[in-house]
């Protein structure tokens, strides 16, 4: 079986060239081959030397992913739904903006997080992808788009791994691609500009704050444990004491001084003044003895799927809530809803994956305890 190039970072790169004799700087040219202009063919890579092509061959291959389908949406979001095989596929977003283009990376197919709000969650866990099949989706995404737009310059300047999947879950793949994205023969994109989104999953916090830092998003979307363990089952094992204590750490490290907490708004669930308050005095630290975290707050809003039995919170409530973080000096953002008309928004991502977590069972048990267990006695929407 040859090894396809696109699981490897640069370091990993020169490893394999230096098994097959060649020096250091063979593997820095193949490498800007393959990512800064895309070249699959060894052919087409005119300065390696032809005894180097003729090597590759016989044991190499850059091989990205087989798209199963292309939607563009009327504000000109992309998703492409790639094939991993065995009846597997992933989604991968771009989201053009005047000053940036943005690519939504999946990590796995399907989830095994099950966080109540996301549909992709709600289809269960198949299997990790590997370190070239992340890359190939910025791979095929860049190149795709030099071509349809008719640009020689790069267009995706950041790279948002919150597509389908826990990214903290398949670690040991993730960190090659991230240094893939990074490095300067490769993507050569900003720390700052690379985003790791995560549900909370303290240990491989801390190990990407060594390893790799980059920016980092938390999905919060509650401000207690109790109604976080209903949200997003991961609480259970790290609740939020420990999550915010995870969260200092990694700002030891990380390019950016604050973190970003991913709050999505759920009608009559978590989007009430008293969730606002109780929120302001989670992440300022009131009452806890390492203090608060530095942070900006994101509220998604809600993309209804009828599996959840939840609805999106009105606009006029999500401003309200909005105004109470703001107006306690907290950064507060209201994400603009993008692709929704494709499934291409925030925890729509949905790809034909294989249920192997029972999970239709896992949230019915979970929508029973939520009705038991909401504060306030908010109402939960009825399942369509």
């Amino acid at each position: 079986m040859t090894a396809n190039l696109l699981d490897f970072d640069l370091e990993g790169l020169a490893a394999f060239c230096e098994g097959l004799g060649e020096k250091r700087f063979r593997a820095t040219q193949l490498f800007r081959w393959i990512h800064q202009r895309g070249a699959h063919q060894f052919d087409e890579m005119s300065d390696l030397a032809k005894s180097l092509r003729e090597k590759l061959k016989t044991t190499a291959r850059v091989e990205g992913l087989t798209i199963i389908s292309q939607q563009e949406s009327k504000d000109g979001t992309i998703k492409w739904l790639f094939d991993v095989g065995n009846g597997d596929a992933v989604e991968a977003v771009f989201i053009p903006e005047d000053d940036r283009g943005t690519l939504c990376v999946s990590s796995q197919a399907g989830c095994a997080v099950g966080c109540r709000f996301c549909s992709t969650g709600h289809q269960g866990f198949s299997r990790n992808l590997t370190s070239g099949e992340i890359v190939a989706q910025l791979w095929f995404a860049e190149h795709f788009l030099r071509k349809h737009l008719k640009r020689d310059e790069r267009i995706i300047s950041n790279v948002v791994m919150m597509g389908m999947g826990e990214p903290l879950q398949n670690y040991s793949a993730l960190v090659p691609a991230l240094r893939v994205m990074l490095d300067d023969h490769g993507y050569g994109l900003s720390r700052r500009r690379v985003t790791v989104s995560t549900s909370g999953v303290v240990p491989m916090m801390d190990r990407l704050g060594q390893d790799c830092p980059v920016a980092l998003a938390v999905s919060l979307h509650a401000p207690n444990d109790e109604l976080r363990d209903n949200l997003v089952p991961l609480n259970r094992k790290y609740p939020l004491a420990e999550l915010l204590d995870a969260c200092r750490r990694y700002l030891e490290h990380a390019p950016r001084d604050f973190i970003t907490f991913e709050y999505c708004m759920l009608d009559g669930v978590n989007d009430q003044p008293e969730h606002a308050r109780q929120l302001v005095d989670l992440v300022r630290g009131h009452g806890q003895v390492n203090g608060g975290v530095s942070c900006k707050i994101n509220l998604i809003p809600f993309n209804p799927f009828p599996q959840s039995g939840l609805t999106r919170s009105p606009h006029k409530q999500v401003v309200a809530f909005a105004k109470i973080l703001s107006d306690a000096g907290i950064v507060t953002t209201v994400r603009k809803t993008r692709g929704d008309d494709i499934d291409a928004a925030c925890g729509q991502l949905a790809g034909d994956v294989k249920d192997r977590t029972r999970v239709d069972e896992r949230i019915a048990r979970q929508r029973t305890v939520m009705l038991k267990s909401v504060p306030f006695s908010a109402p939960v929407a009825k399942e369509n």
